[in-house]
């Protein structure tokens, strides 16, 4: 005898996980029923319907996701990425943001009966090769470069993108989410300057992404607004080191700034630090604000005002209209939603009141 099982029927039981034959047997039914039933087509009476999905369900029928594709040409696959950001593959994987994005998209993505793929960032040529082997209904991008070769190339093979970001120019991207970046930036800027701040600093990126883009252009706009003299400095944001060195270089300037608005997640806590190299109070003599999904800064002495983007619903926003793109359901207009922030204020963006001390009134010896 063959050592070798023998090849099971199509549609019979494998590895002991009941199928499509099994329900139809089961059930009493055919397979063409089965399949009706369970995928919502045909003329089936209720009863039929309801009858066979309840021993597809006793029996821990799941349809073959070969199967799927081959009877709708759709995976049941979305990717996750982001294409322009540092050197190593999975290095976004490390932000806070996308962590909290990447749950609540995954979650929406189960909902609707899809899977997510996280996929490697595009800065080596060996990422994209991975991409191709993978057969994607649709993908979301962060943060999309302007002109990004991956984002035209995707959408050319036909793959509807959804970006997690404003595209910048003519990025031909199926449907787009993104913050109200001026919104967010200018009224975190008026809070620094109720606070007392007279001259405000920003420590920002290099990139040409949309989130960048914007927020330094709507520091720029506010600071041309209120009078005051821009004081920035940029470092690739994907550099954690790059970071720290700016944030020490925007304090040694002989403007340097009385508050600063930092960019990207760690900048909260290297400006902190570059603070205290400087013998500088916060928030006695520097305010400090960042935008950060990080919950560190609730503890950090002193407490850092963060910026939210709030992932979580852009995670569940972006899923629903590639979703939809996919299905056909948005009827082939591009969709574009622009989301509030949420500023949590803690102790380094307010400034201590001035204490006073009023002694008490000399008693007057009577005559």
């Amino acid at each position: 005898m063959s050592r070798k099982a023998a090849n099971p029927p199509s549609g019979s039981r494998l590895n002991g996980r009941a199928g499509i034959r099994d329900v139809a047997a089961a059930a009493g039914v055919s397979i063409t029923t089965v399949s009706d039933a369970l995928n919502g087509k045909g003329r089936l009476p209720d009863a039929t319907r309801s009858h066979v999905r309840a021993v597809a369900e006793r029996l821990g029928y799941r349809p073959s996701a070969a199967a799927r594709t081959l009877r709708t040409g759709k995976s049941g696959l979305i990717g996750l990425t982001v294409t322009t950001y540092g050197e190593e593959p999975f290095t976004f994987t490390e932000f806070a943001y996308f962590a909290e994005m990447a749950r609540a998209a995954t979650s929406a993505a189960l909902a609707r009966g899809y899977a997510l793929v996280i996929l490697p960032a595009t800065s080596r040529h060996s990422a994209f090769d991975i991409w191709s082997n993978v057969a994607l209904d649709g993908t979301v991008v962060i943060d999309p470069s302007d002109h990004d070769p991956v984002v035209t190339e995707l959408v050319r093979s036909g793959i509807p993108v959804v970006s997690d970001g404003r595209p910048a120019g003519s990025l031909p991207v199926t449907a787009w989410v993104d913050n109200d970046h001026e919104a967010a930036v200018s009224g975190l800027l008026d809070h620094l300057a109720e606070s007392g701040a007279r001259r405000i600093g920003l420590l920002t990126g290099t990139s040409t992404d949309t989130y960048t883009r914007l927020s330094t252009s709507a520091y720029l706009d506010w600071c041309e607004r209120v009078g005051q003299d821009p004081v920035v400095e940029a470092y690739p944001a994907h550099d954690p080191c790059a970071g720290a060195v700016a944030a020490d270089r925007l304090l040694a300037r002989p403007d340097r700034p009385d508050a600063v608005y930092g960019l990207f997640d760690p900048n909260g806590t290297d400006l902190l630090a570059a603070a205290r190299r400087y013998g500088m109070r916060v928030p006695d003599d520097l305010l400090l604000v960042c935008c950060s999904e990080s919950t560190v800064y609730a503890t950090t002495e002193p407490p850092i005002t963060t910026l939210s983007l709030k992932p979580g619903r852009i995670g569940n926003t972006v899923i629903q209209l590639l979703i939809d793109a996919i299905e056909g359901t948005n009827k082939g207009r591009p969709v574009e939603q622009v989301m509030p922030t949420d500023l949590i204020v803690r102790t380094s963006s307010q400034r201590r009141p001035v204490r006073t001390t009023v002694s008490a009134p000399r008693s007057v010896p009577p005559e």
